[in-house]
């Protein structure tokens, strides 16, 4: 049962979207409890698989490995980390709160949900995949639905929106997909490699790649997967593609869809390219200053509560990228922390967006006052979300961004002080925000707005539940993850060269 754990959290969606797919149109409510129910199933077993890793022990566990191409070494191979297992459960709890985000959908609901699960089984397969053919295929999976939500069920230039979300990400995965064909002709090599052809990932990570091809590998991986971070200046498709998108795609796409970026660079790139990573670390770090900056600076300008929440995004996952590239254990702890965090915070705002959208039509800042009157339980819970977002203590992202600074200050002293300004900036576009929007001025024209009620607070009660449980109790991942990092970090410390600048 263990070793079939995480091919029940991958293929519980695709059963839901088989299922949704024979129940009538005009059945909606039964539509939406099935994508509950299925989603649930994801999570009940992301859980499970949480509480069975045996942290003590350590690497690869709940493995699942099933031959598939013998003559290219291809196996549908499965299994879980320190790494990879927080993302899971990040995942699963992001798509199960989504479907209930969801819940007012009226327009073509069966094929929004079937579009929906498909799209978050891509994602699973991507954190739980150990095989590098598997991890692109469900990574084309994870993107693919994005361009068919967006373009149908979105709003504000929906379909310059999905068009140029596609157009990136497909840019981006194509560098991906050169990389990783040089890396299997590479450990094919009788001579250089290993003699044998193979897509394992941890094989592939064994393999002494010369210093010019790792430099080349890495950068092509820098390349693809910092288009979904996304990294400056790759990020431009970001801010439209969550304003335009459903609210559910919107806490998909900021909360895990960014996250397969961050976790593409370290699981291939960092485990397989060591010493190209610390050839191009200096360039990243100088890029993700540019994030943690420029994304709080325009976020501060942003009149839309979308663009605000985008924006946000762009800036805190350029933390990420500092944790990555501070190259050390306790940058790269913060960094995968701060995926996690991030996913549930942003996840949060867009649901808490979406209600206050779908209610009175209009996300312009400067149209709403007062709505902490009407709305207390969102406003409480955008409260949450925006602390979380400067990084108060207590909630978990301030444990993530700590680490990360820590990590970093010790790599890269001056562009971990001009990171961490960002965070002030950031603190005054979100009170900014809270203040306008909720706690200012009461405006009587939203006097009649209804509250969150019944299914409509299933995604604030449990996001903000986990930011909180993590923030007081960080332990509960940052062993798990601490467990997953020390062997990454320890590789990357015996290997010491120049870096670009």
């Amino acid at each position: 049962m263990a070793s079939a754990l995480l091919a029940i959290i991958i293929l519980a969606p695709i059963a839901g979207a088989l299922t949704i797919l024979f129940i009538p149109e005009k059945e909606d409510v039964i539509i939406k409890s099935t994508a509950a129910f299925f989603t649930f199933i994801s999570l009940a077993a992301s859980v499970a698989a949480y509480f069975m890793y045996d942290v003590a022990k350590g690497g690869m566990q709940l493995v699942l490995e099933i031959p598939w191409v013998n003559e290219f070494g291809i196996k549908f191979s499965l299994g879980v980390d320190g790494i990879s297992l927080p993302l899971i459960l990040l995942t699963s709890i992001v798509i199960f709160t989504g479907v209930f985000a969801s819940w007012d959908m009226q327009h073509r609901i069966k094929e929004f949900f079937i579009f929906l699960l498909v799209l978050v089984s891509g994602v699973f397969g991507v954190f739980a995949s150990r095989d590098l053919f598997f991890f692109y295929l469900f990574f084309e999976v994870a993107v693919i639905p994005m361009y068919i939500l967006i373009g149908v069920w979105g709003s504000t230039r929906k379909e310059y929106a999905a068009m140029k979300l596609t157009l990136y990400l497909l840019v981006g995965s194509a560098f991906v997909l050169i990389g990783a064909i040089a890396m299997f002709l590479y450990g094919a090599d009788p001579v250089k490699g290993l003699g044998y052809r193979t897509f394992d990932i941890a094989s592939l990570a064994q393999v002494q790649f010369d210093p010019a091809f790792q430099k080349f590998a890495f950068f092509l991986m820098m390349i693809g997967f910092g288009f979904l971070v996304p990294m400056w200046p790759l990020h431009t498709w970001s801010p439209d593609g969550h304003v335009a998108a459903p609210t559910a795609v919107s806490m998909l796409h900021a909360g895990v869809l960014m996250k397969l970026g961050g976790y593409g660079l370290i699981r291939v790139g960092l485990a397989c390219f060591p010493e190209g990573a610390h050839y191009w670390a200096p360039l990243i770090a100088t890029l993700c200053c540019v994030n943690a900056t420029y994304g709080a600076f325009v976020a501060m300008v942003q009149k839309d509560l979308k663009f605000v929440i985008g924006y946000s995004s762009v800036s805190h996952m350029g933390y990420v990228l500092l944790g990555i590239s501070a190259m050390n254990a306790v940058g790269i702890d913060g960094a995968v922390a701060q995926m996690f965090a991030h996913g549930i915070m942003t996840a949060l705002f867009f649901a808490i967006v979406g209600n206050i959208y779908n209610k009175a039509h209009t996300r312009m800042i400067a149209e709403f006052g007062g709505l902490a009157h009407q709305m207390p339980r969102v406003a409480y819970s955008f409260l949450i979300a925006g602390l979380a977002s400067l990084g108060l203590p207590g909630l978990y992202n301030f444990v993530a961004e700590f680490a990360i600074f820590m990590g970093a200050i010790q790599v890269y002293p001056v562009r971990a002080f001009i990171s961490v300004f960002a965070i002030v900036i950031t603190a005054i576009y979100v009170l900014r925000v809270m203040m306008r929007v909720f706690f200012g001025p009461r405006n009587p024209r939203w006097d009649d707005l209804k509250d969150a009620r019944g299914v409509e607070i299933v995604p604030f009660i449990i996001l903000s539940g986990t930011l909180i449980l993590f923030g007081v109790f960080p332990d509960l991942l940052m062993n798990m993850i601490d467990n997953g990092v020390v062997p990454l970090a320890e590789k990357l410390a015996t290997f010491k060269m120049g870096g670009i600048f």
